[in-house]
């Protein structure tokens, strides 16, 4: 969604090949020795300039992005971390353009060969300097990639308890299509994201999150209660369900315990519904069974009833205003879409 079109990002020699491959081919259809020099110093400035700062403009805008995903970002890779690798991008991009410039504008009268080759010294070794980070911005890619699709426009119903209490078989059963499974970088198993369409085409986003929203505090490591805080808000409405037949693994003291814990992490309405009704029914709460499909259907129309009172959402930003990182943002294509250069 918001990362689906960050290309791969090329490492240092993957970049520089592609840069001087381009300008010999170039070169080799000048007939003065001479001239194709120059162009190439021309062609390898630009080029490599353009590359970097296409990496850059590849990546989101940060303080622009939803508070769900600026948190995931800020959680995994820390925010101003990524804006300093950004940072020695735009410093590689700036220096090769000046570098390489300077390069080109004193090649008429002197030997152009062997300015040639210090401009090619000169933009290697600038964007070697950048390698680092040009390796941890492909990391960063291939991460955020494969974030999990959550629409912070749309009505969320994040749906809690432990394992093997039906909550995946319910998103099945309520959603319009087969839910999306998507690798989360807290844990081995997928989220599972399912939509149905209400009036009006809006969609109601149904998000089970194994591995986070499965087991006690005391069972979280720091990465993941930062994630579940994170994901927590995006909810506009918690299910939360209990298996009464225990079967699950958890005694139901165990699963009401941690519904208590979940529902003082948030502050939106939380719907209990005990599944596995037909092996053991359990009064007070709504009784479901997600294998007869029994219950579902009112266990639904309470989040429906629900989401009608609560139409409007008020966006939730659950972190403080970001540092101003120490570089300020010149040229590039677009205002929007520009270049990250160091003030000095």
């Amino acid at each position: 969604m918001y990362f689906d079109d960050i290309p791969t990002v090329p490492t240092a020699d993957e970049l520089l090949d592609r840069v001087f491959r381009r300008a010999a081919k170039k070169m080799r259809e000048k007939t003065s020795r001479k001239r194709a020099d120059e162009d190439f110093v021309r062609s390898i400035t630009q080029a490599a300039h353009d590359k970097l700062v296409a990496i850059i403009q590849s990546f989101p805008e940060f303080e622009e992005l939803p508070p769900f995903y600026r948190d995931m970002c800020d959680i995994l890779f820390d925010i101003e971390n990524l804006r300093k690798n950004l940072g020695m991008v735009g410093w590689a991009a700036k220096n090769v353009r000046d570098v390489g410039r300077n390069i080109s504008m004193g090649m008429r009268g002197a030997d152009t060969l062997v300015e040639r080759k210090r401009a090619v010294a000169r933009i290697a070794s600038i964007i070697h300097r950048a390698d680092d980070a040009l390796h941890y911005l492909n990391d960063v890619r291939n991460v955020l990639r494969k974030l999990p699709h959550v629409n912070p426009e749309e009505f969320t119903i994040v749906v809690a308890g432990y394992p093997n209490v039906g909550k995946s078989s319910f998103i099945r059963l309520v959603t319009s299509a087969e839910p999306e499974i998507a690798s989360y970088p807290f844990t081995t198993k997928g989220i599972i994201v399912g939509h149905r369409i209400a009036e009006r085409r809006r969609k109601i986003q149904f998000i089970d999150t194994p591995g986070l929203l499965d087991r006690g505090e005391e069972e979280r490591n720091a990465i993941e209660k930062q994630a579940l805080n994170a994901l927590i808000y995006v909810a506009d409405i918690v299910l939360f369900v209990i298996d009464a037949s225990e079967n699950c693994g958890y005694s139901v003291e165990a699963q009401f315990k941690l519904r208590e814990e979940i529902d003082n992490l948030t502050s939106v309405p939380m719907v209990t519904a005990i599944n596995k009704s037909d092996l053991k029914p359990y009064e007070g709460y709504f009784n479901m069974s997600t294998v007869s499909g029994e219950g579902v259907e009112a266990v639904l129309d309470e989040l429906l009833r629900i989401r009608k009172e609560n139409m409007i959402k008020e966006p939730l930003d659950i972190r403080s205003e970001l540092p101003v990182p120490e570089y300020t943002r010149h040229g590039g294509r677009s205002p929007e879409k520009t270049d990250y250069y160091p003030n000095k």
